[in-house]
């Protein structure tokens, strides 16, 4: 993606928070076609167990109709996109009329290796996984189904394993631009969702106020 260096954070702790609180990302594969195939899914973000160690993958399944899986099967490259907070910037913000609108995004792209988990184990194990990231208290539901009903749903679904070979994250947060940082700040803070958590962020950064 189109990275300038100044929405380039450098920082792989951005990236992980962000895609842990914005986990329901999109898988693009290309089809038998040649075309994008998207997927809208969550994923759960494993990290290795320290620098040079284990790469950082991402867990996450399908259902067995959705071809997706096939194209991951043929062609194991894709590419995976977390969309965070996002929201207009009105050019009030700045102390002089000569500027313009603007569009502020928090996004990370990861290029992945796929590989698939048809094992019934193993994808008892990643549904367990994503569980725990989502509704933990419903463990105990699921085990409580009978071994007969889980066969039955994980027969439903393709697993796979994405390595993460590549990743890029922008957080495009303006900030080249500290004269607009205070009033850009007040603005989002009063605003909706979206606006408030690009406010967190702006603390989060260090965006200081200028002046």
């Amino acid at each position: 993606m189109y990275l300038p260096p100044q929405f380039n954070p450098k920082d792989l702790a951005h990236a992980l928070t962000l895609m842990r609180e914005h986990a329901f990302a999109s898988l693009i594969s290309i089809d038998d076609n040649g075309l994008p195939y998207v997927t809208n899914l969550p994923l759960h973000v494993q990290e290795g167990s320290g620098v040079g160690e284990q790469p950082l993958i991402l867990l996450g399944h399908v259902a067995k109709p959705n071809p997706h899986w096939r194209y991951l099967q043929a062609r194991s490259q894709a590419v995976v996109t977390f969309m965070g907070p996002h929201a207009y910037m009105s050019p009030q913000v700045y102390p002089d009329l000569a500027r313009v609108p603007t569009w502020n995004y928090l996004t990370v792209h990861c290029t992945v290796q796929a590989t698939l988990i048809e094992d019934a184990a193993a994808k008892d194990a990643l549904l367990k996984t994503l569980i725990g990231d989502h509704e933990p208290a419903y463990a105990a539901q699921w085990r409580g189904l009978g071994e007969e009903f889980q066969h039955k749903m994980l027969a439903g679904i393709v697993g796979f394993e994405l390595k993460v070979t590549d990743l890029q994250c922008k957080l495009k947060l303006n900030q080249h631009r500290p004269e607009a940082h205070a009033a850009m700040k007040a603005i989002y803070q009063a605003g909706n969702e979206n606006e408030q958590a690009l406010a967190r962020w702006m603390e989060r950064l260090g965006m200081e106020p200028q002046g």
